[in-house]
């Protein structure tokens, strides 16, 4: 039996054929269900399954298997469906070449390196004549500096100058400085002119640089031959004075009223040989710092060293000391002319003590003798230094002290250097205090690389840890009154003085020397 008829035989038997093939019955699927019934009862079945349960419970249970199996269904079709988010395609246009790629590029930013400019460039037309060589600018200005080491002659071929004409003012300022009074870093203005030849160097119209603290020079063209102008610098000496009072830190007020800091630890140096800082120093007291202060009109400035170091004590005794210099040497000496230099003397080398002075058993001669001396530890060539100033009486080899070196010091005092490897001064030589006189070894009867270091006071051997050398100098005469007479002067400068305008300067704001460096000189 058919289960659905021809629309002709529907149309031929009329409407009750149709309803009899809508009503007629499905096939037997088997169990005595038909197609319809088989679907509603999966469909029935399948909608009562949950299909995205709580992972979160029943965790290892058939439903929680189902769910993970929903979540990773569904992130895979999830996965699949991603845009791609890669870059759109669009027109490429053709790379320029020629004077469209230069015309682009001096329109870029790019570094001066890879080869950027600016403007745009415009070919040449028929009113562009070539020529036939390229002008020369009339003259240069350039700025060359002294190096250390360096000569006036070197620098100024250096700049271009002809070597005749940096002779000629090597010559010309030689008369008048000393090459070596030039200090290095001094800045010299230099002008050339317009060259005669194409081959010939350029001419030197000027030259202009500061050679010393008070003095200008120039070098300018007259004719065809050069001529030497000094330009002196007022510069006023008037030493810088600083007072106040001490508080709560010496240190402290001092740096607050002005004084350089490494001035006022040289002044604590000087008053600390007179006194202890500590507790003989009270908050009342007044300090006086005077520093040599040197400033010229053109606006610069030179601090100087320490030259007087004072302590008003409130009604105790007052500390004046003045730096002197005598024999060569700059002494400190008291109000009164009596110099004192006081400390311990210096070490020998930087080793360690190993042993020390008295009675020991000879490492070698195995006997007990006295050890007149101290040794001090150290490297093989390590240096070893005069432990003051004094003179060379002895350089050589002597006996089981090895290679030795003798020094006679002032007050009978003399200082001894055993088991060297090398002597580095002659005999009757004038050494200073630290000077290096030798190298440490292991010469004469020694078991291993050491310095042995003695000490002697008018010819006998003493311990040197009981030594501290004193030097004692006194003024008198001619010098003396020189001395009492800079000291007056120097008491009577006003704090502050040398910090006011200068007299006789011709403006009230100088050019400092630095803004004169960067302005062009006159041609």
């Amino acid at each position: 039996m058919r289960l659905f008829k021809s629309i002709d035989n529907i149309a031929i038997e009329g409407p009750g054929a149709a309803a009899i093939a809508a009503d007629a019955p499905l096939p037997d699927l088997g169990h005595g269900r038909t197609w319809r019934e088989y679907y509603e009862h999966w469909f029935d079945r399948l909608s009562e399954v949950d299909w995205v349960p709580d992972l979160g419970m029943d965790i290892g249970s058939l439903s929680w298997f189902r769910g993970l199996a929903s979540l990773g269904l569904l992130c895979s079709v999830a996965l699949s469906c991603l845009p791609n988010f890669g870059p759109i395609e669009g027109h490429r246009t053709d790379p320029l070449t020629g004077h469209r790629a230069d015309q682009a590029r001096s329109q870029m930013i790019a570094p001066l390196a890879y080869g950027s400019d600016t403007g745009v460039r415009m070919a040449a037309t028929d009113a562009v004549r070539s020529l036939a060589e390229s002008p020369e600018r009339p003259s240069i200005a350039l700025v060359a500096t002294l190096g250390r080491g360096d000569s006036l002659r070197r620098l100024l071929q250096r700049a271009g100058v002809a070597n005749g004409e940096a002779k000629e003012v090597d010559g010309l300022i030689a008369g008048t400085l000393s090459a070596r009074d030039i200090k290095p870093g001094t800045k010299f203005e230099v002008i050339l002119g317009r060259r005669p030849g194409k081959n010939m160097a350029r001419p030197l119209d000027q030259l202009a640089f500061r050679a010393r603290f008070d003095l200008s020079l120039e070098v300018q063209r007259d004719g065809d031959r050069l001529k030497l102008i000094r330009k002196p610098i007022l510069v006023d000496d008037t030493p810088l004075r600083i007072t106040g009072i001490v508080g709560s830190s010496l240190y402290r007020s001092a740096r607050a009223a002005g004084a350089p800091a490494s001035a006022v630890q040289k002044y604590l140096q000087i008053i600390g040989k007179k006194m202890s800082i500590s507790r003989d120093i009270r908050s009342t007291d007044e300090f006086d710092i005077i520093l040599s202060y040197r400033r010229a009109e053109t606006g610069e400035v030179e601090v100087g060293d320490l030259i007087y170091a004072g302590l008003d004590r409130s009604g105790k005794p007052k500390a004046q000391m003045l730096s002197w210099k005598t024999g060569g040497r700059s002494h400190w000496f008291e109000a009164s002319g009596v110099g004192q230099s006081s400390g311990v003397l210096a070490r020998p080398t930087g080793g360690r003590i190993t042993s020390g002075y008295g009675m020991r058993r000879h490492p070698i001669l195995r006997y007990k003798r006295m050890h007149s001396g101290l040794d001090f530890g150290g490297g093989y060539g390590a240096p070893i230094y005069a432990v003051t100033d004094g003179r060379v009486i002895f350089s050589g080899r002597k006996g089981g002290l090895g290679k030795f070196v003798k020094i006679q010091h002032r007050g009978g005092l003399a200082s001894g250097y055993a088991h060297m490897s090398r002597i580095a001064v002659s005999n009757g030589r004038t050494v200073r205090k630290g000077q290096i006189i030798g190298y440490i070894g292991s010469t004469g009867l020694s078991t291993g690389p050491h310095l042995h270091y003695e000490l002697y006071r008018r010819g006998r051997a003493i311990n040197p840890r009981s030594v501290k050398f004193v030097e004692r100098a006194q003024l008198g005469g001619r010098e003396l009154r020189r001395f009492k007479s800079e000291l007056q002067r120097l008491k009577q400068v006003k704090p502050g003085a040398a910090l006011g305008a200068l007299k006789s300067a011709s403006s009230a704001n100088p050019d400092r020397e630095i803004n004169r460096l960067n302005k062009p000189l006159k041609s």
